[in-house]
């Protein structure tokens, strides 16, 4: 299936124009060179591989760490019309031989394998029998032992360099700070590689977030009865039991929730993937091992009923929701227990030291980004090194500013202690030094005889920690995470420190947010085609169904969102309908066609 990969993207994946860097990104990789692409999720990462696969001759291989992740990529392929294939322990004895027939036969364009089976030595005898035109990595932040998602199979991936000599190689990520990305790169063995870093801004996504005593559960069924009825979500708790007693009293108000962790048999989480994928207004509640493998577009919300260990891991859970564009929340309601009961586990962990206190690092950062007063997202996105401009307009702080208090002075005392102890140690020590606590250690640095000793005794050990990680996430203080956690002082302190900047920040003791919102929820449309969008979704679960396939690989909701807004007449009109590509015109177009006349004429 060769041609240039816009007329691929057209006729095969029905868009008419790339997003930026697709097109960079492609052209790279069909020109021979190796890319690491780091993209959103929703952004089109996988088009980056499988357009360049379409535009050559040959097979792509695709590393891809989850069973149900490539089976229902696969699976999607298949509905546009393009020869993809997987290997994995799902398939029985005749089904691998036939896959391993059609990859022999040339007949297959992309065929998805995992790591571990991939660099198994009778793997990589046949594929050098095979001519591989590119392998794409995907999931890369997996190579990381830093990252959420650490599969230890990955490591040997960059034997592939050797393997492969002149096959260029293709690494893609929605998440990795710029520590890992350094990993990936050596890891992977893709000096060379051409980097693309596309943003990792999700604005159709509302962040909210909120600190709450008790009566969390509540709050949610509130915030899913009223913003999000009949919808998909998840739901990610901290620990098992609490997934099943959450998705238990969730089921007796009325709401389809299935419970997901991997203390449940194989089968049973099986099943769960599968009714979520192919139901509309089910609800996962699940602790972090679920989510990876899904490559569902239509999930309107992610909530979180405990804090997560990381920025990194609280991105790309909530990044799950709305990967077809469409509006979508990201919902936290999360209590102090939670903190310590994260540190309790760092600290009972079996890691050295040195990561021990990178985990600490990572969690006080996510702390400073609950605790923000100012624009979630600008934070978020600055820990990635990004620059928002303007603040987001759709985040909590941004649509209801919180209460906060002039921490000018109090902030001033904080970064003076910096300073004046030589910018080496962590925040308790500073505490220790602000409220005028000397021990041993502190006498023999001398620190009891300083100016900023016993300067911040008007405010509680937890109020100080609490500035300190908002300063942190302001970043007004930098941690040192590859040392021993101490603080120094950003460039940018400067100017609070002489008085020339005030600063208001959130008190320690926070109010749970009840306001009720607009819903932000799926495809809005105007009441009056109310009806016929209920009949488009109807025919595409009917459609599904025949199949057994989900209904957003028939059509995804923003592209019934597009068909409803065209009104297509024909066939050619019906092409013009973004993510309609040829295939998916001459199976599905004149039903569709049929079903708008019908309610138009």
């Amino acid at each position: 299936m060769q041609g240039t990969p816009r007329d691929i993207l057209r006729s095969v994946f029905g868009f008419d124009d790339f997003r930026s860097p697709q097109d960079a990104v492609i052209e790279t990789v069909v020109g021979g060179r190796d890319a690491l692409v780091l993209m959103p999720t929703g952004g089109g990462k996988s088009l980056c591989y499988q357009v360049p696969a379409l535009a050559m001759p040959g097979t792509a291989i695709v590393v891809s760490p989850l069973i149900a992740l490539m089976q229902d990529q696969v699976a999607a392929l298949r509905e546009l019309g393009v020869a993809a294939a997987f290997l994995n322990s799902s398939l029985s004895a005749d089904e691998a031989r036939e896959v391993f027939r059609r990859l022999h036969a040339g007949e297959l364009d992309l065929l998805y394998v995992a790591p571990e089976r991939l660099m198994m030595p009778g793997m990589l005898e046949r594929l050098a029998e095979v001519n591989v035109n590119l392998v794409a990595i995907d999931e890369a932040h997996c190579v990381s032992q830093w990252g959420h998602d650490f599969r230890p199979e990955y490591i040997r991936l960059g034997e592939l360099a050797d393997r492969f000599p002149g096959i260029p190689r293709i690494a893609l990520t929605a998440t990795a700070d710029e520590a890992t990305r350094e990993e990936i790169v050596g890891r992977l063995r893709l000096d060379d590689a051409r980097r693309f870093v596309s943003g990792f801004d999700r604005p159709n996504i509302r962040y909210r977030i909120s600190q709450g005593a008790g009566g969390s559960r509540d709050r949610l069924l509130r915030f899913v009865r009223e913003e999000h009825p009949g919808e998909a979500g998840i739901v990610y708790c901290l620990s098992r039991k609490k997934v099943e007693q959450t998705a238990e009293w969730l089921t007796k108000q009325g709401l389809v929730a299935l419970p997901y962790h991997a203390g449940l048999s194989a089968e049973h989480r099986r099943e769960v993937q599968e009714r979520f994928l192919a139901e509309e207004g089910v609800i996962v509640v699940a602790t972090i091992a679920f989510g990876m493998g899904i490559d569902k577009p239509d999930v309107r919300f992610v909530a979180h009923l405990n804090l997560p260990k990381s920025i990194e891991a609280y991105y790309q859970e909530t990044g799950r929701a709305g990967r077809d564009g469409l509006p979508a929340d990201a919902w936290m309601d999360y209590g102090l227990q939670d903190v310590l009961t994260l540190r309790q586990m760092m600290a009972g962990s079996e890691a050295d030291e040195r990561i021990k206190r990178i985990e600490r690092t990572k969690l006080d950062a996510m702390l400073g980004l609950t605790e923000m007063t100012t624009c979630r997202r600008q934070a978020l996105l600055a820990y990635f090194g990004e620059t928002l401009a303007e603040p987001c307009g759709n985040c909590d702080n941004c649509l209801e500013p919180p209460e906060t208090w002039d921490a000018t002075v109090a902030a001033q005392k904080a970064l003076s202690c910096i300073h004046r102890t030589g910018q080496r140690f962590g925040v308790n020590y500073l505490v220790s030094v602000l409220r005028g606590e000397a021990d041993d250690r502190m006498r023999r640095f001398g620190h009891d005889r300083i100016s900023t000793f016993g300067i911040g005794t008007e405010l509680s050990a937890a109020a100080w920690r609490g500035l300190f990680r908002q300063l942190i996430a302001r970043g007004l203080i930098a941690v040192d995470a590859e040392g021993h956690g101490g603080l120094h002082l950003d460039p940018s302190a400067r100017a609070v420190l002489r008085g020339e900047e005030a600063l208001r920040l959130r008190p320690e003791t926070k109010r749970a947010k009840t306001k009720r919102r607009e819903r932000s929820g799926q495809a809005p449309v105007p009441a009056e085609d109310e009806p016929l969008w209920e009949s488009l979704r109807a025919q595409r679960k009917r459609l599904a169904e025949e199949q057994g396939i989900p209904p957003y690989m028939v059509f995804s909701d923003a592209t019934l969102k597009h068909m409803l807004e065209v009104r297509p007449s024909s066939l050619e009109e019906m092409s013009a309908v973004s993510g309609v590509g040829e295939h998916k015109l001459e199976k599905y177009g004149e039903g569709f066609l049929r079903l708008l006349a019908a309610h138009d004429g």
